[in-house]
């Protein structure tokens, strides 16, 4: 029997399922910036999981130790017991990510996913202060439970949530209400003023790069300046670096520059190197107050996620060949976009992004992003959007991409922008 894929998926599968929508395809094979359907097609890969995929699919250097360690039978799961593969990958985070930055933290492990590590900095600046609000930001997403979603933006997300989200409070992110409006210095009055209704928060929780809230970057100056808020009003800083870091920006975290000192950095996505479910939540250690069990699951630490993301910071971040190619890319992108830009007025672009995470917001057609996708996935490129309106262009290409495949997809975009705006009217 010869299993249709998509009737089979289309018949059992809940219909809260999103990609297979925008990419109708049975996709079957991977290989570095490279995806295939069953019927042998080829797709470039400008989406990467998310950015889960910065490595590549299927990276030969990450399956090589990693299918040596299921070969010899090597313990699998664990809970959060003891094993090698887990010392070996907190010994080499430490060695290779930690301690060049002088940074340090404690690393846990709060389960598979970003949410699981978002929710945990959530409890432990609760547990720390004694107090039970947040700060996020418009446009912000940290993820979809319910603490996570409590400091998301998007209305349609928090919507699904069933009942109301409570003690957090949202404020504008740097940028929101234009480049002239010191969206700092609104939140230091709002939280000076006894007479503001905003009681004292517990802590701020940022992106650097707002990835699912359509690309907004906030200045390093911005972020520095958060830091300061946080210190004078006494709250804890978390930086929410899941889609951001692991090089995405450049730098293995996307708030280096700033020279600030988060309380608590999340981290998942392309953590494992490899596409296995990881995340982790580091905290300061004068704020790991956990009793023990006090957070767990089932899940938290994955061995053979271990394995490859120690073999992936060994690779990639054992010196910063990765983080100047990176910055190359993102320069080259930086360009493309500004002259695609340039070359049609009328599509409305504004560039948004920083690093390999960028994007083209469209003001005067917000259908145009989504259009240029389905376009381009007809060309053979897998590109996502984002943002509320899903009216950005959004490109996240694994940072190993070649040159060639890089220009290649930069092409199709191209063509598929044509595609749209004739398809729209607006040529």
């Amino acid at each position: 029997m010869t299993l249709d894929v998509m009737q089979t998926i289309e018949q059992h599968e809940s219909v809260v399922r999103s990609y297979i929508r925008t990419f109708p395809k049975p996709f079957d094979k991977a290989s570095g910036v490279r995806v295939y359907d069953t019927d042998g097609h080829s797709y470039l890969d400008f989406f990467a999981g998310a950015s889960v995929l910065n490595y590549g699919h299927n990276n030969p250097e990450l399956k090589k130790p990693l299918l040596e360690y299921l070969q010899d039978d090597r313990i699998v799961h664990s809970l959060d017991m003891a094993s090698v593969a887990r010392a070996e990958f907190l010994e080499t985070f430490h060695r290779l990510i930690l301690e060049p930055r002088g940074m340090h933290y404690r690393v846990q492990f709060p389960g598979p996913t970003g949410t699981n590590a978002v929710e945990a900095a959530l409890k432990i600046v609760r547990k720390v202060t004694g107090r039970q609000r947040m700060v996020s930001f418009t446009n912000a997403f940290h993820g979809m439970t319910v603490g996570s979603l409590a400091v998301t933006g998007n209305a349609f997300k928090r919507k699904g949530a069933g009942f109301p989200l409570t003690y957090s409070e949202s404020m504008p992110y740097c940028g929101y209400f234009g480049q002239d409006v010191d969206t700092l210095e609104y939140m230091d009055k709002l939280l000076a003023d006894k007479g503001s209704g905003v009681d004292h928060p517990a802590a701020i929780i940022t992106e650097t790069v707002q990835g699912e809230g359509g690309l907004a970057a906030c200045s390093m100056q911005w972020l520095k300046g958060l830091e300061e808020l946080c210190r004078k009003h006494d709250l804890l800083l978390i930086v929410d670096d899941i889609q951001t870091g692991n090089g995405r920006t450049g730098p293995y975290f996307s708030f280096e520059e700033a020279g600030i000192t988060p309380d608590i950095v999340t981290v998942s996505k392309s953590i494992s190197g490899y596409g296995l479910p990881m995340s982790l939540t580091l905290v300061k250690p004068e704020h790991d107050i956990w009793e023990p069990g006090e957070h767990n699951g089932t899940f938290r630490g994955h061995n053979l996620a271990f394995v490859t993301a120690k073999r992936a910071l060994e690779l990639y971040w054992s010196d910063d060949t990765l983080q100047r190619e990176t910055e190359r890319k993102a320069r080259r992108i930086y360009e493309a976009l500004q002259e695609l830009i340039d070359k049609y007025p009328r599509a409305g672009g504004e560039h948004r992004g920083r690093g390999m995470m960028r994007g083209i917001r469209f003001t005067k057609d917000r259908e145009l992003a989504s259009t240029i996708s389905e376009i381009a996935f007809e060309h053979g490129l897998i590109i996502e959007t984002s943002g509320p309106e899903d009216d950005v262009l959004k490109l996240l290409p694994p940072l190993i991409i070649e040159d060639r495949d890089l220009e290649e997809g930069l092409a199709i975009i191209e063509r598929a922008l044509g595609e749209a705006m004739q398809r729209r009217g607006l040529a």
